[in-house]
């Protein structure tokens, strides 16, 4: 599933390509996404400029004046920009082309994505009214982590993905996460000291930047805005990994699960 490091990505690479372009025809050849595209929608942004593109926890938002287009990749959508597109895929749901000549072209094989329409703030909109801070944002520190996990029994790992706690971080990044801060994913969140939750808030933000930096990880379909895989996977330390020695000390990594999801661990170097 493309997480936060994999939308920022895309985020920089499709950025200096549309902000100030005008989109001069969307093509919709699917409506079938995680929630049905409403069929006027290519009449709604046909002729808008996009006036600025951010990134929200996994959301790319689309300015349009005062309206916006969320763009979510879900598990395994992405979004690719062509000069000159090839001719349509299989799972090439919708077309974006912007007065330049450049399409975007969104991709998902199991339209799990979405498209969401916003008129008016988008801060509003129920996906993004309840999320917590970025993880990059000052005030996403070790004081407010600490205090907002003073009764949460949940365990560590599982509180790290609460998008209430902190948007982004996602089963990968938070595995890497905390292996980096050396804290046993299973610990309960309340009993994480100020202590060392500012060692895991160094190592989440460490993580992400590394990851942002190799473009992400591709561990099935993945691209980036260019159709080039990401290589953070290279460089894992746990994720993925079980039975095979740790980066670290040697000893086997091993496997369990919380909350439905794999997670990866070294039990020498995580307490």
């Amino acid at each position: 599933m493309p997480e936060l490091p994999e939308v920022e990505t895309t985020l920089r690479g499709i950025l200096p390509l549309v902000v100030g372009r005008r989109i001069a025809v969307m093509h919709m050849y699917d409506h079938r996404l995680r929630w049905s595209v409403p069929r006027w929608l290519p009449k709604r942004v046909a002729g808008r400029t996009v006036d600025a593109l951010e990134r929200r926890s996994k959301y790319l938002l689309f300015r349009l004046s005062t309206d916006t287009l969320l763009v979510h990749f879900g598990m395994t959508g992405s979004l690719r920009a062509f000069a000159k597109p090839p001719p349509r895929q299989p799972h090439d749901h919708v077309d974006i082309v912007l007065d330049s000549g450049v399409t975007l072209r969104y991709h998902d094989p199991r339209r799990f994505g979405a498209m969401v329409w916003v008129p008016g703030p988008a801060e509003a909109h129920p996906l993004l009214a309840s999320l917590g801070p970025e993880p990059f944002d000052p005030a996403c520190n070790a004081e407010y982590l600490w205090r907002e996990s003073r009764r949460r029994k949940a365990a560590i790992k599982l509180a790290l993905m609460d998008n209430h706690l902190v948007v982004g971080i996602g089963n990968i990044y938070a595995n890497e996460s905390l292996f980096r801060a050396g804290i046993r994913p299973t610990t309960p969140a309340y009993r994480i000291s100020r202590v060392r939750w500012a060692r895991l808030v160094d190592a989440f933000r460490a993580t992400l930047s590394d990851a942002i930096q190799k473009g992400g990880s591709t561990l099935r379909d993945y691209v980036d805005s260019r159709g080039e895989p990401g290589y953070f996977q290279l460089d894992y330390g746990v994720y993925d990994r079980a039975g095979l020695p740790c980066r670290q000390c040697g000893t086997a990594i091993r496997e369990i699960r919380q909350g439905g999801r794999a997670t990866y661990y070294c039990p020498s170097c995580q307490r």
